[in-house]
């Protein structure tokens, strides 16, 4: 297995539990440069732990979790996490604040510009198809996929080479998702970055990511490209599941 920083982000052996609860148990991935790797599962199955060990928020019982080709320094959390964008359901914005103060918080704490920080909010608010205009408006005055591009702003301010997204689109309408869902592609083709992708949603799974891990009560049970993991379940566990999720859509 390739080290370094072309293999941005590698769990080696981890394992952790709440209590007797078994979250992860001796889990061994690595997630490629610049692509999208879609984690699904049943809910329990460790998904959002998962991420979590990726960000510092929690850490493992045993094993390692390297982070740009180091393993992660739990007492400079704070360092490591200004160089990954974060998104969860919700978008977790500052409702006193306004689209702009919101996109900005991280680069007003890094001390950037203010030109800097006003050049990169236009470029951002491009890229998501939000009007310049909206800078001065506040989350309550914004529709549902209208504050979730404002999140995806804020995670992108940094210029972060990996994003972690925590079921970021879960909370949204089908229509509003699906927009959401090709402004994602249209930055990933244009800047592209690691991006770690949590959700439940294996038709979103496959409409935006590049790689599936499928985790069941906290191992992975088949890891590879959404066509070879349709074509070749490994296991029954997958092929049920796969074909539950895909005829639930087509009912």
């Amino acid at each position: 297995m390739v080290h370094g920083t072309s293999i941005p982000v590698e769990l080696k052996n981890v394992s952790l539990s709440y209590g007797s609860q078994v979250a992860l148990r001796d889990l061994s991935v690595a997630f490629p440069l610049q692509k999208t790797t879609a984690v699904i599962g049943p809910s329990g199955s460790g998904k959002s732990t998962l991420i979590q060990l990726v960000n510092g928020l929690v850490r493992p019982d045993n094993g390692v979790v390297s982070v740009f080709g180091r393993a992660i320094d739990y007492a400079q959390l704070s360092g490591l996490r200004r160089k990954i964008g974060y998104a969860v359901q919700g978008t977790g914005l500052f409702p006193h604040l306004t689209v702009e103060r919101n996109i900005s918080l991280l680069a007003r704490l890094k001390k950037w510009p203010v030109a800097k920080i006003h050049s990169r909010i236009d470029v951002l608010m491009g890229l998501v198809d939000l009007p310049l205009d909206y800078k001065s408006k506040y989350p309550f005055q914004l529709s549902g996929g209208e504050q979730q591009r404002v999140g995806l702003c804020r995670a992108m301010i940094l210029e972060p080479k990996l994003f972690l997204f925590d079921e970021p689109f879960g909370a949204l309408d089908p229509i509003t998702r699906s927009e959401i869902h090709r402004e994602f592609i249209k930055i990933q083709k244009i800047s592209p970055r690691t991006t770690i992708l949590v959700t439940h949603d294996l038709r979103e799974a496959i409409k935006l990511a590049d790689r599936l891990i499928i985790l069941n009560q906290g191992e992975m049970v088949q890891a590879d490209s959404p066509d070879a993991i349709l074509a070749n379940p490994a296991s029954e566990f997958v092929e049920k599941f796969v074909h539950m999720q895909l005829d639930d859509f087509r009912k």
